[in-house]
């Protein structure tokens, strides 16, 4: 048959192109029913289907759809059904609110649905206005075209010229781009959105993204990890729920028709798995997977009795256990209907929830509202202190600290007191919460009028300033009493402190002197972690005589718990015992994840040495120029992580420390990566040892840290350490501001997984820490939050000279 080209009005403004092949594929279960024998007469019954075609009737499967095929936003009764009608692709305007316009999608068609919920939408969820297209153009590529405001594509799949021919929608629910002989091209199962479908499939680095009314796409993610784990994640900084399964092997996760959600190693094998309420259940027609907008990960089973969606598993069973369940200034809980959420601090003129209170303009001073039987969590950044505290110590110490905002002391036997340093807060409530919160608020009439409301039984209210002083006249004395009684016995304690610390000390002493290294208690458990004393001869035996060096004055050790050890000579420097010991004791109080933390220590007259946990993968500067074909399959992600962990350790050190420690000497070189390529800061704090000469303030090394953490981030994202500061600076700075940033990333990250919008931001940031007024940088809190996209920021001013 010699291929005809039949045309036809669609909706009468457009032209729809079909060939006999096609009207072949849209009719061929009706041109069957003709019996007439001759073959013009069946083309004829073909010319009638491809033009019922062309004008898209509702009931009319489309099998396949040609080069040209359009669909328009303005006529909502416009959809593509599948060959078998389960599912329909078109304009959805009643999926959430429809003044914000229409998204592109596929939903199941199913009877007596009056909510169409989309199972896969067209870029994530973009929003058009009703002067809207959707065509398979010309050229091949799938496109959406917003005619109110834009005359390109605002989304396309990108097959233009690659022998696209027809488009069609499966039975399945994917839709197909495809070329001769049935070649897929692309795929919608390809592109998940929020919903994993029986037959779909996810595979690493895929995810699905839970969908939002206000934007195209949520804080949560539904997401499988290159180890082989599934997991709930909010904002790619916290994960709520996982598979708690590290197995590489695994390949995919998948829905199966019976109820199975389960995770499939590259040989089929089941590795991990849940099954649905409804497993093999006969009555059950269709199934879905979806990460919904509250960011829970739901099963869903459509049983035809009831016409209706019902949830079959979920993998968060407490809605509250989500995180950020309520948003901000809000706490969840549980009432006879289900989950709910209630304000922190609510305004009695609005019914809403009100802002922490700003603190700083606190003139009357503070109070701590107790919120019992609750738990409180950070949302920006999301990342809290957990200290060793009773619940009244945890109490005092956010009083007494300005920076705190809030507390949550926990009543489970761990005795850990988490503190928030942002007012960004949010949290849950209900009757078997182990813990009791604190949250910091102003002495004011203001304050305390507002707290006049009541949280699942627990009192907000303050009650006023004068019974609040009243309050606390009649606790002063007894307060005095205990406070009188703690002293004396503080007193005594530290007296017997002193005592045991020095008979164990000579013991220790003429323990070494008999040749009993490192003690019979440290030697006989693997686990002893505390801080150890050696003496020359002890390090040279857990060095082989220094006999491994990893670097320059950096040795590898073995102590006899089996425990790497890398020993750092400090070399012959003028410091007195007393000083040697201060900067050890404070040390070994540091215990941050991305600080390398301090075993041990040796002090004689001629020799002084630390110990240090060993690090696998050595420093990032070995990484990042010395590894270049290993490092080349790992992208912007692991640079950003690293990046992030070097910043939150300067603010541990800088901000979280009893006592604050400068870095004095940041390079890439005191940065290591363990196994997991997670940031280990060295060589910390040991500036005013190392640095002969050195009379600078702790301000001083404070603003250095920054300049050199923002010369560092340059260097990470660059790939580039040849260059001195400035210059490396002053290329940063032209390209990025040119839009030219693309030649400044560093050749190795693979094309595809740079984000040049995430290494701007990082870039911007570098600039402002490289600024050459010290008052101008950031403070290490603000690059922190930055880099965990927290906050924005802009282009620094240009200046000439560079001054550390």
């Amino acid at each position: 048959m010699v291929p005809v080209a039949i045309s036809g009005k669609l909706h009468g403004s457009s032209v729809c192109t079909l060939n006999p092949e096609v009207i072949v594929n849209l009719g061929r279960k009706r041109v069957k029913n003709y019996s007439y024998g001759h073959p013009t007469v069946a083309f004829m019954g073909m010319l009638v289907l491809g033009f019922a075609c062309c004008e898209l009737s509702e009931e009319l499967p489309l099998v396949s759809v040609p080069l040209g095929f359009r669909i328009f936003g303005y006529d909502k009764g416009t959809t593509w059904i599948s060959q078998n009608g389960v599912f329909a692709l078109g304009f959805i305007g009643d999926y959430g609110v429809e003044d914000n316009g229409f998204v592109v999608g596929i939903w199941y068609n199913l009877p007596k649905i009056e909510i169409r919920v989309p199972v896969w939408v067209v870029g994530g969820g973009i929003r058009v206005s009703q002067n809207s297209t959707l065509e398979l153009s010309l050229d091949g590529s799938l496109v959406l075209i917003d005619g109110t405001r834009h005359v390109l594509p605002i989304w396309s799949s990108n097959t233009d010229n690659i022998g696209v021919e027809t488009a069609t929608l499966l039975n399945n629910g994917n839709l197909v781009l495809m070329g001769t002989g049935g070649r897929i091209i692309w795929e919608s199962f390809s592109s998940p959105t929020d919903t994993l479908l029986p037959g779909q499939f996810l595979s690493f680095p895929q995810s699905l993204q839970a969908s939002s009314l206000n934007s195209i796409a949520s804080y949560y993610s539904f997401e499988i990890r290159r180890s082989g784990e599934i997991a709930l994640v909010w904002e790619n900084n916290v994960t709520y729920w996982s598979s708690h399964l590290s197995h590489p092997v695994v390949v995919e996760v998948r829905l199966e028709e019976d109820g199975l959600l389960g995770l499939f190693d590259a040989n089929g094998g089941l590795a991990w798995f849940r099954y649905s309420e409804d497993y093999r259940d006969p009555s059950v027609s269709f199934r879905r997977l979806r990460i919904d907008a509250d960011g829970n990960l739901r099963m869903y089973s459509w049983y035809n009795v009831s016409s209706s969606w019902k949830v079959v598993w979920q993998a968060v069973q407490g809605q509250c256990h989500v995180f950020g369940s309520c948003g901000l200034y809000s706490i969840c809980g549980y009432n006879s209907s289900g989950p709910s959420c209630e304000c922190l601090l609510q305004n009695s003129a609005t019914g809403d929830c009100d802002r922490i209170a700003d603190l700083g303009n606190c003139n009357t001073g503070f109070s701590m509202l107790v919120l019992k039987q609750t738990f409180l969590y950070s949302l920006y950044p999301p990342h809290d202190v957990d200290i060793m505290l009773g619940v009244e110590d945890c109490k005092r110490y956010c009083l007494n600290d300005s920076t705190c905002f809030a507390v949550t002391a926990k009543n489970d036997g761990s005795g850990l007191c988490t503190v928030k340093r942002t007012s960004f807060i949010s949290g849950y409530h209900y009757s078997s919460v182990p813990a009791t919160s604190f949250l910091k608020v102003c002495l004011v009439p203001e304050a305390v009028s507002a707290q006049a409301a009541y949280l699942h039984g627990n009192t907000l209210s303050l009650e006023g300033k004068e019974r609040f002083d009243e309050l606390l006249g009649r606790k002063r004395f007894m307060v005095a009493v205990v406070l009188l009684l703690l002293v004396t016995a503080c007193v005594f304690l530290t007296m017997e402190i002193i005592i045991y610390w020095f008979v164990l000390h000579r013991r220790q002493r003429n323990n070494f002197r008999r040749g009993a290294p490192f003690g019979k208690n440290f030697g006989m458990n693997p686990h002893y972690s505390a801080m150890i004393r050696l003496s020359l001869e002890e390090v040279k035996e857990l060095t082989k005589n220094f006999g491994f060096k990893l670097a320059t004055n950096l040795y590898r050790g073995m102590l006899p718990n089996k425990m790497p050890v890398a020993v750092k000579v400090l070399g012959d420097i003028a410091v007195s015992e007393k000083d040697f010991m201060f900067l050890v004791s404070t040390l070994g109080g540091t215990h941050h994840r991305n600080l390398v933390s301090l075993k041990g220590f040796c002090y004689e007259p001629q020799h002084k040495l630390l110990v240090y946990e060993y690090i696998k993968n050595g420093s990032l500067d070995q990484w990042l120029f010395n590894a270049k074909q290993c490092r080349s399959r790992d992208g912007w992600h692991l640079r950003l992580n690293i990046s992030i962990g070097i910043a939150r350790a300067l603010a541990y050190l800088h901000i979280e420390c009893k006592q604050c420690i400068p870095h004095g000497n940041l390079k890439l070189k005191n940065v290591l990566l363990d196994e997991n390529m997670v940031a280990k800061v060295n060589s910390y704090g040991l500036h005013s040892l190392l640095l002969e000469g050195v009379s600078s303030s702790s301000e001083t090394l404070l603003e250095k840290d920054v300049y050199m953490l923002g010369l560092i981030l340059l260097q990470i994202f660059s790939g580039n350490r040849s260059m001195a500061d400035h210059k490396l600076h002053d290329l940063a700075y032209h390209q990025c501001k040119s839009g030219k940033l693309f030649q400044f990333v560093d050749p190795f990250l693979p094309s595809e997984e740079v984000q040049l919008e995430g290494i701007e931001r990082v870039i911007r940031l570098a600039l402002w820490c490289m600024q050459s007024k010290p008052s101008t940088r950031p403070s290490i809190g603000e690059v922190v939050m930055v880099l965990e996209g927290a906050l924005s920021v802009d282009m620094p001013p240009e200046h000439d000279e560079l001054i550390l």
